[in-house]
């Protein structure tokens, strides 16, 4: 009896034994999915190995095969197999990261026979291309494609952005006059792009964070650009992070890797400083703008003591820039008119009733908004609470300093281009905005003005001088003669490393703290997260989760705290975590597989992160 060794897309530990009927043996195969009766219901199965012998006494039945040939190579079985050992998740739950959603609901392929067979990969090489200059590093790209290219290898593109995507699509195409598959997740025609990889009509793969997984039978080239950027880690399980993925398969397939950003990870940063990984630093020609500091705390208000929304000193170059015709960028990294909404009597502020988290207030569509759910309502006229009839706004987005502009220059045409529309890019003087400026094409701007980013530096995140560091280096990429920074802690390395143009300043001080605190990446934090409808029900379990924990843990793992997370309720459910610490992720994953295996408790959602973003 032949029996197949099925995972399937759950987090349950398999794989799991079931007999292949005659009729089916000669379709099976590594890699190929499979119809399989799973918990009383039909479900998907990946076949990952064949055998002869079982420990089981009742093996089910094969319902049946769904492919002709496997769409998992054994490359791709390698790197998912690998990928559910350190993210603590199941193989089949990795396994369906990386496959188009038709695949994993069943679907069955036509015309799908063939497999493109493209030259074996060089080798394994991998390095760290700081650039901060954009348009360099995408040129650098092309030129790297086209030498792949010409040398028939298979390449894979991987951007932060679905837009980048498709522009980088079109240039590669035009540039290069190869053709392109864009493999962007859950993209209309995202099935028939990955059919064509596999079957060798595209050697490049242009895509978002699942396009580490493109079915190539062994990539020749491997880039990941904006390596940095929080949106390469998936929110959902599995928690992979596509720089790892990336780094992973480029070992498995021996191919080259390229990492490049205009503000490196510290992950990456020191995987390039140990030697581990090559390093290549290209500044640009173009003469770095000026950076000044602006201690905007000696300018308090007397009502109050609140801060100005705008220095005098940056008030004054906003005024001779417009006198010389200068394009000026203001940049504030929050959304919407103002932060909050609270009663002037009681003091009770409005908050969403599904995450506990203060509205933020729309002036243009005078609405309260959730900024982690799709909760909206009108601003009430009274006070929820007192009955009071003034409900007062408080902190500043960028609709309130576009408001505030107007009103200071009111001859100055002012744009807020907070959102993702392009047009009218060229027809104001003064531009506000968010983080969304960054996904903008070849943007320009005389003076930046950075408003508060203290508060994005004070935030609880370890990582929080990393994020503001990579902020002010992407928009000093877009100043051309002067950029203002209005902070009151100018004393830290991250604004002397960008006044002076010296990243290694930032780099060398924040490695030593990072060394100092055993975070990465020195050490792994990983997130043991316990979700609940009922507050107390999760912070018994995360309780409980910690003794059993605590009771079995091994040497090189650490337990460091069980608290709730931020923010702690979050769509209607409420959550807890235990973070861990460990020098060896895989060691860690297993520890909490084992201790958790029988861990129940009722209505509580159980999930792992490791290395959280």
């Amino acid at each position: 009896m032949l029996y197949a060794k099925i995972v399937v897309g759950l987090p349950v530990e398999g794989p799991f034994d079931y007999s292949l009927p005659d009729t089916l043996k000669k379709g099976a195969t590594c890699g190929i999915r499979t119809w399989v009766n799973f918990g009383g219901k039909k479900a998907v199965g990946y076949v990952v190995g064949l055998s002869t012998k079982t420990k089981i006494k009742k093996v089910k039945p094969i319902l049946g095969i769904i492919d002709s040939n496997p769409i998992l190579s054994a490359e791709l079985l390698s790197l998912t197999r690998e990928l559910a050992a350190y993210y603590c998740c199941s193989w089949g739950e990795a396994i369906e990261a990386a496959l188009p959603q038709a695949l994993r609901k069943g679907k069955e392929l036509e015309g799908a026979a063939s497999i493109g067979v493209l030259n074996k990969a060089p080798g394994f090489s991998a390095s760290l291309l700081f650039c901060p200059h954009k348009p360099l590093r995408l040129e650098y790209y092309l030129r790297e494609i086209k030498k792949a290219i010409d040398g028939k290898l298979g390449v894979i593109v991987v951007l932060a952005d679905k837009h980048a995507c498709a522009d980088f699509k079109k240039e590669i195409e035009s540039r290069l006059q190869v053709r392109a598959a864009a493999l962007c997740r859950n993209e209309a025609g995202e099935l028939n792009e990955w059919l064509n990889v596999r079957a060798g009509d595209s050697h490049v793969a242009v895509g978002t964070r699942s396009a580490v997984f493109a079915p190539f039978e062994g990539p020749g080239l491997i880039i990941l650009d904006e390596e940095e950027n929080s949106v390469y880690k998936q929110e959902q399980v599995p928690h992979y992070h596509a720089r790892e993925a990336a780094l992973v398969r480029a070992k498995i397939s021996e191919s080259r890797l390229i990492l490049g950003s205009s503000a490196p990870s510290l992950e990456s940063f020191y995987l390039a400083s140990s030697g581990k990984i090559g390093y290549d630093f290209r500044p640009g020609d173009r003469k770095p703008s000026e950076v000044k500091l602006m201690d905007a705390s000696r300018e308090l208000r007397r009502n109050k003591f609140e801060r100005p929304l705008l220095s005098k000193y940056l008030s004054d170059c906003i005024s001779a820039g417009l006198a010389e015709g200068e394009k000026i960028l203001l940049f504030l990294n929050r959304r919407g008119f103002a932060t909050s909404a609270a009663c002037h009597n009681c003091r009770k502020t409005l908050v969403c009733p599904r995450c506990n988290t203060s509205l933020v207030y729309f002036y243009e569509n005078d609405t309260l908004a959730c900024a982690h759910c799709n909760f909206r309502q009108e601003p009430p006229k009274i006070c929820p609470q007192c009955n009071s009839g003034y409900i007062k706004f408080r902190g500043a987005g960028a609709e309130r300093i576009e408001s505030e502009l107007s009103r200071i220059f009111p001859q100055a045409r002012v744009r807020n281009i907070s959102g993702p529309d392009e047009t009218g890019l060229a027809k104001a003087d003064i531009f506000v905005a968010t983080s969304a400026v960054f996904k903008k094409k070849n943007i320009l701007f005389d003076l930046v003005g950075v408003l508060d980013i203290d508060s994005a530096l004070n935030r609880q995140d370890f990582r929080s001088a990393e994020k503001v560091f990579a902020i002010l280096q992407e928009l000093r990429s877009m100043s051309v003669k002067k950029m203002i920074i209005q902070t009151g802690a100018g004393s830290h390395p991250l604004f002397e490393a960008i006044v002076k143009n010296k990243p290694e300043i930032f780099y060398d001080a924040e490695l030593k703290e990072r060394r100092q605190l055993g975070y990465p990446p020195y050490r792994h934090i990983i997130l043991i997260k316990l979700r609940s409808r009922y507050q107390d029900r999760a912070k018994r379990s995360a309780e409980a989760a910690f003794d059993r924990l605590n009771r079995k843990k091994p040497k090189g793992i650490d337990l460091v705290s069980v608290n709730p997370s931020i923010p702690a309720k979050l769509r209607g459910n409420y959550y807890w975590q235990v973070m861990l610490k460990s020098t060896d992720p895989e060691k860690a994953a297993r520890f909490i597989k084992l201790s958790l295996k029988d861990f129940r408790h009722s209505g509580i959602i159980v999930t792992v992160d490791v290395d959280p973003a």
